[in-house]
């Protein structure tokens, strides 16, 4: 059963935060979309989804990647979007001293040259405690865990913001505010 939440999620992550359009889906600028239309949006691709199973994963998700909206009709993620359809309204948050980041050895040098980039995401991503920035980096290969001097950074200008699922969201990390840190 964990396998097939899992798939679910990997489905729900590719449709919510990137790729809406493959399976006929539309996304307010919240991120919000339809559970309905997402389920009608699924069965097309072949993939039985219901609100039951849907609720289920959303609930079970070990890092809390979704939400369902109060009234229970909408889903969306809760960060870590690159379609640009989404620009969710984030409040700036003060963040703790230090802060995380959890990459592979074979992204170093790109790093070293231009610090910290969200990419083709909208923003950098960062956690308070380096074990889960240890099991990010774990995807991607060999894993770095980065140390990110945010208090300093804040105290600069810099701005930070917290998803729902306590991920710490920033524009750009310079190298200067960058250390290796051991990994856990």
């Amino acid at each position: 059963m964990q396998k097939h939440y899992n798939e679910i999620s990997k489905f729900l992550s590719y449709v919510l935060r990137h790729s809406p359009e493959s399976i006929g889906l539309t996304l307010d600028s919240e991120g919000w979309a339809s559970i309905e239309s997402l389920i009608i949006g699924a069965a097309k691709q072949g993939r039985e989804l219901n609100k039951q199973l849907i609720e289920s994963v959303v609930e079970n998700n070990d890092k809390k990647r979704f939400a369902i909206s109060t009234d229970g009709l909408k889903i969306r993620a809760v960060q870590g979007h690159s379609t640009q359809q989404v620009s969710i309204e984030f409040s700036e948050q003060k963040p703790p001293a230090i802060l995380y980041h959890g990459t592979a050895s074979r992204f170093m040098a790109s790093i070293l040259a231009g610090g910290l980039t969200p990419q083709s995401r909208q923003y950098v991503h960062l956690s308070a405690d380096p074990a889960t920035a240890r099991q990010v980096g774990e995807r991607y290969g060999l894993p770095v865990i980065l140390k990110i001097d945010a208090l300093t950074m804040y105290q600069q200008g810099f701005i930070f913001y917290q998803a729902e699922n306590g991920v710490w969201l920033t524009k750009h990390v310079p190298i200067t505010f960058i250390a290796q840190a051991p990994c856990p």
